[in-house]
């Protein structure tokens, strides 16, 4: 079963973790339709709790915990990305924030600093109502991996607990 203490690494909205801890827990599958129930019902002030916790997209993640550790996996896509490719993240992660007024969240897994880059610019064109359903989205993405990767009891560098 997973404990709450695994769950807080996986979404920092205190409300999500409230009503998930309160849920089946034993079973993956239940516990990820919890999960992405609960995060379609928060207010959006509980969504930027939960973006509070995640460092821009470029910016490694400090400490030794194990959301500092996925977040530096998932974000290894911009590792070996060239200065003028790492300079326009920054560049559009701080024209990103002006609009929108939180942290440009992508579900970083399995995408490179390019695509994410190409991503932040196209949604840097959405309207608040519509960036506000992207980024529920990709939370729910990026939450529904660290579920998964609780339920298969490894940590960031893939080992066990």
């Amino acid at each position: 079963m997973v404990g709450e203490d695994e769950l807080a690494a996986c979404c920092a909205s205190r409300r999500w973790l409230a009503a998930v801890a309160a849920g089946p827990r034993g079973d993956l599958g239940a516990l990820r339709e919890t999960s992405r129930r609960v995060l379609r019902e928060l207010e959006w002030a509980d969504v930027e709790e939960a973006l509070a916790a995640h460092p821009r997209i470029g910016e490694r993640a400090e400490g030794r915990t194990r959301e500092a550790g996925w977040s530096r996996e998932e974000q290894s896509g911009v590792d070996g990305a060239e200065a003028g490719l790492k300079a326009a993240l920054v560049e559009g992660n701080r024209a990103y924030e002006e609009r929108f007024g939180h942290v440009f969240l992508i579900r970083a897994s399995g995408r490179n600093a390019l695509e994410m880059l190409r991503e932040l610019r196209e949604r840097l064109g959405n309207d608040a109502e519509t960036e506000r359903r992207v980024v529920r989205a990709e939370l729910a993405e990026i939450v529904d991996l660290r579920l998964a990767r609780l339920a298969g009891g490894t940590d960031a560098e893939g080992e066990g607990p």
